[in-house]
């Protein structure tokens, strides 16, 4: 039976152009065992064959977006898992996964079909196979993404029965999906506050707070992507010195992974640089998507790093509560606002870059019983914006992504400055 989209999830295939492809991708290396061989060779039949058995605890993997009047519907369809599951050709190490990944991100997904794919990489390691999960936004925010992977996968982190709630809405009742569709912070009572947040939010896009750096301007089609990794629990430990989160540690190692892209343009960095930070909802509802926006002047001044974790930490704690009031941004809770929204992002000045920390699963995962032993998320880049940076928490350690515009920024020099910082901040401990 034809769903019809929420307007959270609507607005995001909207947002998919030939230019930005709407997605977000998960990178990770599996260990031998199950359908990988003992010298990392995937038997891809083998893996399809678990997975059919998976599909139904996550039945949005088994539905495409089609068109039905004016409005957009998810219809449920026949998978073919040989369109999904494959396996690519072989990459040179580490360095030709994160060419390959590169690639992927502006390579569209079909419309055609369930907008997902699962790809097996060799080539990786000696003895290991890559694998990058493919998801459109339209069914999944990283929170989502990963609740979806972790179906697909065994041990499941939560049992099989909530991940079909959370993802999919199937278990709501009638009066639970009356509330799920009133646009996020525009519950009965609000809306006038949603009216004036919508205003204040859709006005402050023209404010020029980012000066003309080389971290805004137009996007071009070859991307840029480096992956760090930094032991988890030396990294809080570090953070909770300056009375700071793993998140905030996160967003100060970015901004100097950014002011070293600029120095090694010959650019003068600004003192701060405005940071776009999704915050998850509380009230996902049936919907992929349920993030609010806080942005945050993560400063760039070269001082010692716990001053600028403590100016970070008090910036985020006001911020958070605020991005969860005001809900999902106005403008992408119908399409022509999403339309207007996305023409005015070209131009804007007031967001310097992207930056996502998604909370990865409680344990170790396999899949068809191959360890996953490391895993980075790759966020999708919008507007004008070129550096982005996504991060997850899994098996002890933080593995972060950076995601870049390879025409003007260096990947490597983001990464490498980013992977200092987060050693810094590790070492306050």
């Amino acid at each position: 039976m034809a769903e019809r989209l929420t307007a959270a999830d609507a607005s995001n295939i909207a947002m998919d152009t030939p230019q930005f492809v709407n997605a977000f991708l998960m990178a990770g290396v599996l260990a031998p065992g199950g359908f990988v061989a003992p010298d990392g060779r995937a038997d891809v039949a083998a893996l399809r064959a678990v997975l059919a058995d998976r599909i139904p605890t996550a039945p949005r993997l088994a539905q495409r977006v089609r068109r039905l009047g004016r409005a957009l519907v998810w219809e449920p369809v026949r998978l073919d898992l040989a369109d999904h599951v494959r396996r690519v050709g072989a990459v040179d190490g580490l360095c030709g996964f994160e060419r390959l990944c590169a690639r992927l991100i502006v390579t569209p997904l079909p419309l055609d079909r369930p907008l997902w794919e699962l790809l097996i990489v060799p080539g990786v390691a000696v003895g290991r196979t890559g694998v990058v999960f493919r998801v459109h936004h339209a069914m999944a925010d990283g929170a989502a993404a990963v609740l979806l992977a972790q179906a697909l996968m065994d041990p499941v982190a939560a049992p099989v029965t909530d991940v079909a709630r959370r993802v999919d809405g199937a278990a709501l009742s009638g009066a639970e999906r009356s509330r799920a569709e009133q646009p996020k912070g525009a519950r009965p009572g609000g809306w006038l506050r949603t009216l004036t947040s919508g205003f204040e939010r859709s006005v402050a896009i023209f404010r020029p707070a980012v000066p003309r750096i080389a971290l805004l301007g137009d996007v071009g089609p070859h991307r840029g992507v480096a992956l760090v990794d930094v032991g988890l629990d030396a990294l809080a430990a570090g953070a909770r010195t300056a009375g700071a989160t793993v998140n905030d540690a996160l967003l100060v190692a970015v901004a100097a992974g950014a002011r070293s892209a600029l120095l090694a343009r010959g650019e003068r960095p600004p003192p701060n640089l405005p940071t776009s930070v999704p915050v998850e909802l509380g009230d996902r509802g049936r919907s992929g998507n349920a993030v609010g926006v806080m942005l945050v002047p993560v400063p760039t001044d070269p001082i010692d790093i716990a001053p600028r974790l403590r100016r970070v930490a008090a910036l985020t704690r006001a911020g958070k509560d605020d991005a969860r009031s005001r809900g999902t941004y106005e403008l992408t809770r119908t399409r022509v606002g999403t339309w207007l929204l996305m023409r005015l992002v070209r131009h804007q000045r007031l967001i310097a870059l992207f930056v996502t920390n998604v909370h990865g699963p409680r344990r170790p995962l396999a899949l068809a019983g191959a360890p996953l032993e490391r895993v980075w998320p790759v966020a999708a880049l919008a507007g004008n914006v070129r550096l982005g940076v996504a991060a997850i928490s899994y098996d002890g350690s933080l593995r972060c992504t950076v995601h870049c515009d390879a025409d003007v920024l260096r990947a490597e020099v983001i990464a490498r400055t980013l992977g200092e910082e987060l050693a810094g901040v590790a070492a306050l401990a």
